[in-house]
């Protein structure tokens, strides 16, 4: 027969090696996948074939709205990053995608020379799968001819002297408000791995910056959690920002940590404690002094919402200290607050050992590096004496001594250890 002839003249030759019109079929389909997709008309065994053989490198526009499968999308995370967490997206990876492929073209976006549709027309593609953007890195304008300038301008000057005007950055209105499920904006103005090209400028947010922004975060009505840290806030643009974020109906979370706002910057932030839902506030090491403290007390002693508050490496003093510590006796919500490296002293130590008297919600307290002394502390453990909340109070490097800070532990461990147990015999109940 003709088989047996065939199997004469080349052993290799079987049928079996004839592909199946279906896998024939599924190959064209991979193939043409750019040009025709077709997905979701294939029984599942096949639309499972065709999944694991497509390109991660088709264009979005393509896969996008038509891909829902996380095994593909885990390929596509997996071949362009090295480090891939999905707990931190909500264990999707799509989500994971879409978050940092965005994330990546903002970071590398150059005002004047990118083309701002590189943004525009990845929106529709990337609305419903964005719910948090880290962008710790915004590109000034690339400045040509102005070498001869920089000459001429000493580092001080350096700082002002080339104008605002050209460092503009860009601007993320029209991205941001058009993102229905953006929940969480971590946002650094500056560049990184600015190496020999250093120069201020590069790490300038203008007013111009600051206004583009306020003006986008009050119209993110779904915005739970804002953070602007290392961008050179002052009291003025926090003003801005502040204003704009007063009555907002889902905040919860505002770090303006590391920047430069004063007192003026901190009364405004006390003005939003009062007027909106904040249950944590970060302004560590900021350039904020008494008067500010004082501002924050008043708006904390009348809030009902405000759960942490981190004060760290400023210069509130005991005038700012004592101004919390007394907003602390009738406040009943704060649970944890930091006031390392204050310049705090023995007066504050007294009165807060008033507060640890009488307070029952907090559980957190941090006095690290400040100079309460051997009487401060002594006057903390007195009242830490009856004390049941505190599982976490920090004294280190603050001056109260090896034996006083021994006993105030063994306290705090108490208390964390009473705690601990009663979660075990009353485990918190899951909502329905």
């Amino acid at each position: 027969s003709y088989y047996t002839h065939r199997v004469i003249e080349d052993p290799e030759w079987s049928l079996t090696t004839v592909p199946h019109l279906t896998e024939l079929c599924l190959q064209h389909i991979v193939h043409n996948f750019e040009k025709n997709p077709i997905l979701d008309c294939l029984l599942p065994e096949h639309q499972r074939k065709v999944l694991d053989r497509l390109s991660t490198g088709l264009p979005l526009a393509v896969t996008a709205n038509l891909i829902s499968d996380e095994d593909y999308w885990k390929r596509c995370c997996t071949d362009r990053w090295q480090v891939c967490d999905i707990s931190n997206y909500g264990d999707s990876w799509k989500r994971m995608f879409f978050e940092r492929h965005l994330e990546n073209i903002l970071k590398c976006f150059i005002p004047n020379t990118t083309d701002p549709n590189q943004v525009l027309e990845l929106i529709p593609l990337c609305k419903d799968y964005v719910w948090k953007l880290e962008v710790d890195q915004f590109l000034p304008p690339v400045k040509v001819d102005q070498k001869e300038e920089r000459d001429d301008v000493s580092d001080t000057g350096s700082d002002f002297g080339l104008g605002e005007v050209s460092v503009h950055h860009y601007d993320l209105g029209v991205l941001i408000t058009a993102l229905p499920h953006l929940e969480e904006l971590h946002l650094t103005y500056g560049v990184k791995d600015c190496g020999m090209n250093f120069e201020w400028n590069l790490f300038n947010f203008t007013h111009q910056d600051c206004c583009n922004l306020a003006v986008a975060v009050k119209m993110c009505h779904n915005l739970k959690v804002f953070k602007l840290t290392r961008s050179k806030v002052d009291d003025d643009k926090s003003r801005l920002l502040v204003r704009n974020l007063l009555d907002h109906p889902c905040l919860v979370e505002l770090n303006l940590s590391h920047n430069l706002i004063r007192d003026k910057g901190a009364r405004a932030v006390g003005k939003l404690i009062s007027r909106s839902r904040l249950e944590t506030l970060d302004l560590c090491n900021n350039q904020i002094r008494h008067l500010g403290a004082q501002a924050l007390a008043r708006a904390l002693a009348e809030n009902s919402t405000l759960t942490s508050l981190n004060l760290r490496l400023n210069c509130v003093e005991d005038e700012g200290g004592e101004a919390i510590g007394r907003a602390l006796l009738t406040n009943t919500t704060l649970k944890s607050i930091h006031l390392g490296s204050n310049n705090l002293s023995e007066p504050t130590a007294t009165l807060f050992s008033q507060v640890l008297a009488q307070n029952t919600t907090l559980t957190s307290i941090n006095f690290s590096c400040n100079h309460l002394g051997l009487d401060g502390g002594k006057q903390l453990l007195d009242g830490l004496a009856d004390n049941k909340a505190l599982t976490e109070f920090d004294l280190r490097l603050a001056e109260v001594g090896q034996e006083t800070e021994y006993l105030i532990h063994q306290i705090v461990w108490a208390n964390r250890e009473a705690a601990r147990l009663g979660s075990l015999q009353h485990p918190p109940t899951k909502p329905l």
